[in-house]
């Protein structure tokens, strides 16, 4: 998400900076930004968590054809993201080499980190908002008209205090949590994060222990935000970040309802474990200078049978799963 390869501040607490570009893409445009089929373009890495819950939303609500996606590669430079994986490294529809210039564009002294996700304006090739926790809640309940049949209610009007509730703790803990293990600049303020880490997962363990998901019996908002840590947690976190009290697939419950979520369609399909080791492993020199990237853990595990179904619950509510990705957005790991 931040670009500046020196995250590790001697003596101090990691602190993410959490101030985004805040203009929204609404029905009613009053922030100049109308909802309007095939005029934006979401710049989503395959690597990133926080980027990963769009590609979710995005999968679930059927929007493939309404927001288009733009995939830069796994690693970056304190610059920018970049478009490598694409031919002449140019993104075929903003036709840029770095992200960096469609936040340039709007902003030519733009003086923080250039962050995905990020939603561009494809005519004018500048950047809308990067502010990635209510890009999800926008795409949720401003694109509503542009849902693909069958698609569920992520954030349904009934549970929005209790998902928030939720959400918040898990952001601080987890989310966010396992960072300020992995870039803790003193034995005291790792020790701090480990433990508050630990004990929102022991917490999440006994919460799930016998509802399917986190709020209500469907799939929301809260799944998807906690579970793209969970996904990376072993490839990453658990040695890369130092958060090794266990490894997520030594907690029983959580380890299962990951997998139950891994196994539904629009979640481990937008799952890349090769980009993601590469993009930890290799842009965090001041963790891992040697920028070697660990061989395992086997991602088959995740397709092992985990008995969650047993707990009931209706992963899309009264809606259906979104069909099979589009061919280009297909990941084979």
């Amino acid at each position: 998400m931040s670009l500046d390869p020196s995250y590790i501040q001697p003596g101090q607490d990691f602190n993410r900076d959490t101030n985004y570009i805040e203009d929204r893409i609404t029905r009613d445009a009053r922030d100049g930004w109308p909802v309007e089929p095939g005029r934006y373009r979401l710049v989503a890495a395959r690597a990133c968590p926080w980027a990963n819950r769009t590609t979710i939303v995005r999968r679930l609500l059927g929007l493939e054809g309404v927001i288009s996606l733009g995939l830069p590669g796994p690693t970056h430079d304190k610059n920018s993201w970049t478009f490598d994986l694409d031919p002449d490294g140019l993104d075929p529809v903003l036709g840029i080499e770095r992200l960096q210039q469609a936040f340039f564009a709007r902003f030519p002294d733009y003086p923080r980190g250039i962050t995905v996700p990020a939603i561009i304006d494809v005519p004018t090739g500048q950047v809308v908002t990067n502010n990635y926790p209510q890009i999800t809640l926008d795409l949720e309940t401003e694109w509503t008209a542009y849902h693909r049949a069958g698609a569920p209610d992520l954030y349904p009007k009934t549970l929005r205090a209790e998902i928030d509730e939720v959400a918040e703790l898990i952001f601080h803990d987890v989310n966010n949590g396992v960072y300020k293990c992995g870039f803790a600049g003193s034995q005291k303020s790792y020790e701090r994060a480990y433990d508050a880490l630990f004990d929102r997962l022991d917490w999440l363990e006994e919460r799930l222990a016998g509802q399917r998901y986190l709020v209500g019996d469907t799939i929301t908002e809260a799944d998807i935000r906690l579970f793209t840590t969970l996904a990376r947690f072993d490839a990453v976190y658990h040695s890369h970040f130092k958060c090794n009290r266990n490894k997520l697939c030594e907690m029983p419950v959580l380890w299962a309802y990951a997998r139950d979520l891994f196994q539904t369609p629009g979640f481990g399909d937008t799952i890349d474990f090769g980009q993601i080791k590469k993009h930890y492993y290799v842009t965090h020199v001041d963790i891992n200078p040697s920028g070697i990237v660990p061989k395992g853990p086997d991602a088959a595990t995740w397709l092992a049978p985990h008995s969650r179904a047993e707990l009931g619950g209706r992963p899309f509510g009264t809606g259906t799963p979104p069909e099979a990705p589009v061919p280009a957005e297909r990941i084979v790991n």
